[in-house]
């Protein structure tokens, strides 16, 4: 996992964050929004998110951008907790073996499983706070869940469209590509169960799932922005 670019939007992030005219911009107290995506694998979840920033940018310019976090996340994590940056690839949403993880923390590899996911869980939480941010994955639609200013939202397509993807973006071959969507998709519901006790795939828990086969990227992440506007102006 490269951290280096990813750790630079971070800090520039946290940095507009606590300047003098982001605080004279919103004296309230009141937490601006902040959106959650949950995404199947190979639905173009980034994309989105890019865009999606943009256009929420565009509908009311502030002195922060709207950032998205997603493997930039880990890097906030380990900066907000002075964690080395070996630490990164314990850290991965989607690791399908439990029995692997288990044997790791036990020979001292990494930091205890439980005290890795609530370092992650702190971190979605104050991010969610100063608003502003769109967070891809790590359970953060089930962090924030009791947060009156997080919008959540599940991102599916069926299963060729993704494969499709996946080979376009990561240049396999039809069979990794569905293996590789298969395990990744294993690895993220199983973790949400098995830490959180969600189904990742109980779509009450979203407010807004969009099949992305059916518009082009730039116009789901159009929807999303509209919904959220509305939904922001009701807060």
């Amino acid at each position: 996992m490269k951290i280096g670019n990813h750790a630079d939007k971070c800090l520039s992030f946290v940095s507009c964050q606590i300047s003098p005219e982001a605080k004279q911009w919103q004296p309230h107290t009141k937490s601006p929004p902040t959106v959650t995506i949950s995404r199947q694998t190979g639905t173009g979840a980034m994309a989105i998110a890019e865009e999606l920033a943009v256009f929420l940018q565009a509908s009311q310019p502030k002195p922060c951008h709207w950032t998205v976090f997603d493997k930039n996340l880990v890097a906030q994590v380990l900066a907000d907790h002075k964690l080395p940056m070996e630490v990164a690839k314990y850290m991965p949403e989607d690791r399908v073996s439990a029995i692997q993880d288990a044997v790791e923390e036990l020979l001292g590899l990494h930091p205890p499983t439980k005290e890795l996911l609530q370092l992650s869980s702190d971190t979605i939480m104050h991010l969610a706070h100063l608003g502003h941010v769109i967070l891809i994955g790590h359970a953060a639609n089930v962090i924030t869940r009791d947060m009156k200013n997080a919008f959540h939202v599940r991102l599916v397509a069926p299963l060729d469209m993704r494969v499709a993807q996946v080979m376009e973006r990561n240049q396999l071959d039809s069979k990794t590509a569905a293996e590789f969507i298969r395990k990744s998709d294993l690895g993220r519901k199983r973790f949400l169960k098995d830490h959180f006790h969600a189904d990742i795939d109980d779509v009450l828990q979203y407010d807004l799932v969009i099949n992305t086969a059916r518009l082009p990227q730039r116009e789901v992440a159009l929807l999303i922005g509209e919904a959220v506007v509305y939904w922001a102006k009701r807060l």
